[in-house]
């Protein structure tokens, strides 16, 4: 060392407990490399990241959306349970009549059971799912997969018997497996044909001549009873006190009555039958659209076509109508048909009714339709009236046992001329 270099140690120190200490002042461990500083660092040990705070969720914001779900979970728990329970109890149902029969077809099982005196008793078993699809058919139930839970624990498949049992809405579950026992319930039934073309009286009269009821009973029930609007919103609530309130809702078909039983289930059973049938149809909803009549007028046209017909011309009874009621031509909008007469009169009616009988049913002095059906008229009849023959015609006439179509009033006096002279030699 020369005798310059010696006054360099102080600062050749100060740098070497610089290396050893990192700069902090502090030796080095022993044992650790103090070159390992000056090595290059492997990848990915560079600067430690900085470590991202998680949000917080607002605990008043998760309170709330709690209750919210529990509220909503709560609301669809009790609306299903609700409906539930109105099925199972028989509430809130419209009034409905139907026959189920209890066959051989049903039977799923029969087993043979020891009893405690040594003999066997056979035990039938029915298949519940067939039962239950047969009441939800007939509109006794709405949730077959719900009788079919309660039949399975009750034991219900074993309490039946074979049998044609009439039951109705105002039986529950319970009930309702009990009539279709033959110990449970009245089993007197009846059959009754409802013809086309028959009017609320007429059905009362025939319904009564069964022994359904007394006349005065089905007219006060047709009259006077508030059926449930929302099974039945077709029919006017506001009409009370009139039976005219149930013409052309009461479809013609063949029913099982009880014999003596509520009258309201009677009328309910002709409603619901309604209700399935005319809805039922594939395009019915659709032509309804379509047409420029609502289902009450549709209806009336329909009666009147029903009460007209001989069975093979509605389609051109019906395009007159609607050929008088949207062009007039020489009719004046006037339909001048006898049946809306007769049934204003209720009697045969005279040839001063066309002129004197002062009823919006006069098609004679009155333009336009009856204020009401004037009969119950069949799937047939309602078609023809959405679906009216493409003609011109605008007046018919009886010849014989056919009607004769005509356009113009000329022709139409020939055809009724004709028609006289055939009844004259008809009467000779």
């Amino acid at each position: 060392m020369n005798q310059d270099d010696r006054y360099k140690t102080a600062s050749w120190d100060g740098d070497e407990v610089s290396r050893q200490t990192g700069g902090t002042g502090a030796p080095h461990p022993a044992g650790e490399d103090r070159h390992a500083e000056e090595r290059p660092r492997p990848a990915g040990t560079g600067k430690k990241k900085k470590k991202r705070k998680k949000k917080r969720t607002n605990p008043l914001l998760a309170i709330l959306l709690w209750v919210v779900i529990v509220a909503a979970s709560s609301s669809i728990c009790a609306a299903v349970g609700w409906m539930l329970a109105n099925d199972f109890a028989a509430l809130n149902k419209p009034p409905l009549e139907a026959s189920i029969q209890i066959t051989e077809a049903y039977v799923s099982s029969v087993d043979r059971e020891k009893q405690e005196d040594g003999s066997v008793k056979e035990v039938t078993h029915y298949d519940m799912e067939k039962v239950a699809g047969e009441l939800k058919e007939k509109g006794l139930i709405e949730y077959d997969w719900f009788f079919r839970l309660f039949a399975w624990f009750s034991h219900a498949d074993h309490k039946l018997t074979q049998g044609t049992f009439v039951l109705n809405t105002d039986m529950d579950y319970m009930a309702l497996i009990r009539g279709m026992r033959t110990t449970g319930g009245k089993t007197e039934t009846v059959e009754v044909t409802i013809p086309e073309g028959f009017t609320v009286k007429q059905i009362i009269d025939l319904l009564a001549e069964n022994g359904v009821g007394t006349v005065e009973k089905l007219t006060d029930t047709a009259a006077n009873y508030q059926f449930d609007s929302d099974s039945y919103p077709f029919l006017d609530s506001e009409s009370l006190g009139d039976v005219s309130r149930l013409e052309g809702y009461l479809f013609p078909d063949t029913y099982e009555f009880y014999v003596g039983a509520r009258t309201e289930l009677a009328f309910g059973s002709m409603l619901s039958n309604f209700k399935n049938k005319v809805y039922g149809e594939e395009d019915f909803q659709e032509l309804l659209d379509e047409s420029d009549y609502d289902l009450r007028q549709i209806l009336t046209i329909a009666s009147l076509i029903e009460r007209e017909t001989d069975g093979s011309d509605r389609s051109n009874i019906s395009s007159v109508i609607h050929n008088r009621l949207e062009r007039g031509g020489e009719t004046g909008r006037l339909l001048q048909i006898d049946a809306a007469l007769v049934y204003a009169a209720g009697r045969p009616i005279t040839q001063e009714d066309y002129t004197g009988l002062d009823s919006p049913y006069n098609l004679y002095l009155h333009e336009g339709l009856p204020p009401t059906p004037i009969a119950n008229p069949g799937m047939a009849s309602i078609r023809a009236a959405l679906s009216p023959a493409d003609t011109d015609y605008y007046f018919y006439v009886l010849v014989g046992d056919k009607h004769v179509f005509s356009e113009t009033l000329a022709e139409h006096n020939k055809n009724v001329a004709k028609a006289a002279e055939a009844a004259a030699q008809a009467g000779e």
